[in-house]
């Protein structure tokens, strides 16, 4: 009886091994990325949004009372702010979900069960950090277009150009290097179909956002002379 006993046991035990090793696999998945670089991202990715939506309005006012440069900062900003931050989010939660694009050497189920430290935490396309960065370039070209055209009657102003245009834009340029970048036994934080397509779909959904937040707010308070308006 013990032998039969003890050969019912290993056979149980063989059935719970064999059950089992599929999900010890799953679990030894991992991707290695650096993560010198995945800092970059982060950083270079709220610069350059920060900088966008902190920027004051400058516009050329030509009464004759007040003519000059002038820069107004609105917390009216806060709209096209909120905006792109609720699409970023839809984009990293269920268009990420729904499309199920994996980052480079990672599988769908690996990446479903989402285990810690494992490189496929969540799927990359399209890119969030990409979509966010460059969304914020669209918005501030967006801001900077009509602010230039519509209300300083085509003049150029290099400090508006710079902190609505050319600081996100440089940073948009970091973080995407930053995201594509593999070093020596690492993979990319995501391939560049997932990156451009963010890219893209970022730029054009900011630039929407902030023309339209241009258009509506004007730069100027409407009272007084103080730099912030309510």
């Amino acid at each position: 009886m013990r032998i039969r006993e003890k050969v019912v046991a290993a056979g149980c035990l063989a059935v719970a091994a064999c059950l089992l090793a599929p999900g010890e696999a799953a679990a030894q998945t991992k991707v290695e990325r650096d993560k010198g670089w995945a800092t970059v991202s982060d950083v270079s990715l709220v610069l350059g949004s920060s900088v966008v939506f902190l920027m004051p309005r400058v516009y050329y006012s030509d009464p004759e009372s007040t003519v000059g440069w002038k820069g107004r900062w609105h917390f009216s900003v806060l709209a096209p702010a909120m905006t792109m931050t609720a699409l970023t989010l839809l984009v990293d939660l269920p268009i990420k979900d729904a499309i199920e694009s994996t980052r480079p050497g990672c599988e769908v189920e690996a990446t479903k069960t989402a285990l810690a430290d494992s490189g496929c935490e969540s799927f990359g396309g399209p890119s969030t950090h990409a979509f966010a960065s460059w969304g914020a370039t669209g918005a501030g070209t967006g801001i900077f277009v009509v602010d230039t055209f519509r209300y300083s009657s085509g003049r150029f102003n290099a400090g508006g150009f710079i902190g609505h245009v050319a600081l996100p834009l440089t940073a948009s340029v970091v973080t995407t290097i930053a995201r594509g970048v593999a070093t020596d036994g690492t993979r990319p934080h995501e391939n560049a179909g997932q990156i451009a397509i963010g890219g893209v779909t970022g730029f054009l959904s900011g630039l929407a956002v902030g023309t339209a937040y241009a258009m509506f707010q004007p730069p100027n308070c409407g009272y007084g002379n103080a730099l912030f308006c309510w």
